[in-house]
């Protein structure tokens, strides 16, 4: 796949997937935004800088797949090579990371049960996709690259130092 075309598939790609998942639905869900904001202290700051950083990891994730492996993160144009590089050194699952953390964010922001239940069923659809399609599909795909990656990168909970590869 080209540069261009990556580029576009990828961003393409981010307002069908994330941009549904983490904006369209909880926005539905809060009545268009609608929802009074929490009267929780601190909740609503905490969850804006969550969506401000969660949204600059998505970005950042969703770049890598386009600049650094010539693919988009869409199951239909995969990578060419296996993406590792940038905030992949840190966290195998960056883009379900900060998509989660994105729908955290609205449920701190707007103290929103319906979001904070739509947040916990997107995470278990989330964690059976990469369990049970996604990783087998790699390990397929790139072979004994992704296990020596999957076993030092791990792929909730990101580790602090980056791993530098083999």
């Amino acid at each position: 796949m080209r540069s261009f075309s990556a580029i576009v598939g990828s961003a393409l790609f981010l307002v069908v997937a994330p941009g549904v998942v983490a904006g369209l639905v909880p926005w539905l869900l809060t009545d268009d935004y609608h929802t009074p904001l929490s009267v929780v202290p601190g909740f609503v700051a905490a969850g804006s800088i969550l969506v401000v950083v969660a949204t600059a990891i998505l970005l950042h994730a969703f770049a890598r797949f386009a600049l650094e492996s010539l693919g988009t993160p869409a199951p239909v144009a995969p990578t060419e090579k296996l993406v590792v590089g940038g905030i992949y050194r840190h966290v195998r699952n960056p883009m379900y990371v900060a998509v989660l953390a994105i729908i955290l964010g609205q449920v701190l922001i707007f103290s929103s049960w319906p979001v904070l239940v739509y947040g916990l069923i997107a995470a278990a659809a989330m964690i059976s996709f990469v369990k049970f399609y996604e990783e087998p599909t790699l390990a397929q795909r790139y072979g004994q690259e992704y296990e020596v990656y999957r076993h030092a990168v791990p792929g909730w909970l990101p580790r602090f130092t980056p791993w530098h590869g083999q």
